[in-house]
């Protein structure tokens, strides 16, 4: 058994595309039209048959306060791995993008914390 598919909710489906396509750098694996809304997932482009991001409309009346209280308590929402945090958050700060935690190393791992435009937090990490 292995992950397929997994997904974060984002506020507006193009703006996600965006962010996480330009300034992220995955890439657009699937754009399918689903009446208002679409399936749309990205992949690491290292992987590209890999485990697909799903990102999927918020708008079920769940949603809103899940990812609300996990901004509001700081939890990440996702992690994706990097090869060295330090140089992401470096790359990703100067294209503007805002964290709510800088690199932090905790033992064998360094992690950070970046906003994603789209309502949710998203840690970046990597393991020594």
């Amino acid at each position: 058994m292995r992950i397929h598919l997994t997904s974060v909710f984002v506020d507006d489906q193009e703006t996600a595309l965006r962010f996480y396509t330009d300034v992220l750098g995955f890439v657009k694996k699937h754009d399918v039209p689903l009446g208002e809304h679409r399936w749309l997932t990205v992949v690491s482009p290292e992987n590209p048959d890999g485990t697909e991001l799903l990102l999927e409309p918020s708008g079920h009346p769940a949603v809103q306060p899940y990812k609300t209280a996990l901004v509001e308590d700081g939890i990440p929402a996702a992690a994706f791995a990097v090869d060295d945090v330090q140089a992401e958050y470096d790359r990703l700060s100067a294209l503007g993008v805002r964290f709510t935690q800088e690199p932090l190393e905790m033992g064998p791992v360094t992690t950070a914390v970046l906003d994603d435009t789209c309502g949710n937090l998203i840690q970046i990490v990597h393991s020594k």
